[in-house]
């Protein structure tokens, strides 16, 4: 795992030379994020069998609020998909009296996912919405458009809550909670997930955990960089 994590770290820094050297023809509003992390968590489950995984992604945000973006990472549940590349467009803005709101659209593909059997082709796509307010927000996503192998997105229901507090220079606590939870022919699989992470120039270690049953505590240790383009 130590030397996947370390191979991994570097191709990001040749990854970020590269962007970085691509500087000099700025784009306003247009920026690029690379990372690694020793396991991907998404909502506190593995998506990676408990393997590390480098991700990159690219994003424009207009001054009006309106952002649109792309983000890819390697996955492994057991089958033919082994990458997942996200789309994603909204709208954010601020309220007013320091609240901020965010809404918009995400679609999850897993482009071969169904290499060997088409009816295991489960991309899938989410509303979302959320507030924000001083240290704290609170978001939800709503399950839409899901392909046959993904019928149980279709109507799913995850909402959660986070907090960021700067502890000391450079140094921030991060506190997750969420729910989700499924339609009635999937009622049985609803979990809660919990985080507590610390960040700090770009590393961030985090301890992640479920309600599921047979599901261990997860520590991972991450590294990512933005760079404008």
């Amino acid at each position: 795992m130590k030397n996947t994590l370390l191979n991994i770290t570097l191709a990001s820094a040749l990854i970020t030379g590269s962007l970085a050297t691509s500087s000099a023809f700025a784009v306003e509003g247009l920026s690029a994020n690379v990372g690694a992390t020793s396991n991907y968590l998404w909502r506190g489950v593995t998506q990676t069998d408990d393997a590390a995984a480098i991700s990159g992604g690219i994003d424009y945000e207009h001054q009006s609020g309106f952002y649109a973006g792309t983000w890819a990472s390697n996955v492994d549940f057991g089958d033919d998909a082994s990458a997942e590349l996200d789309f994603y467009l909204g709208f954010g803005g601020e309220l007013g009296q320091g609240v901020g709101y965010d809404v918009g659209y995400i679609y999850y593909a897993y482009p071969d996912s169904a290499q060997t059997d088409s009816a295991n082709e489960y991309d899938f796509g989410e509303v979302y919405g959320s507030l924000s307010y001083s240290y704290f927000s609170v978001s939800a996503n709503y399950g839409v458009n899901n392909d046959d192998g993904a019928k149980w997105a279709d109507s799913a229901l995850y909402i959660s809550a986070d907090a960021e507090f700067e502890v000391t220079e450079g140094l921030t606590l991060g506190l997750h909670v969420g729910d989700y939870s499924f339609d009635d022919d999937y009622k049985s699989d609803d979990y809660s997930d919990y985080g507590v992470s610390l960040s700090k120039g770009g590393f961030t270690f985090a301890v992640s955990d479920t309600d599921m049953d047979n599901d261990d505590m997860k520590f991972t240790v991450s590294y990512s960089i933005d760079i404008d383009l």
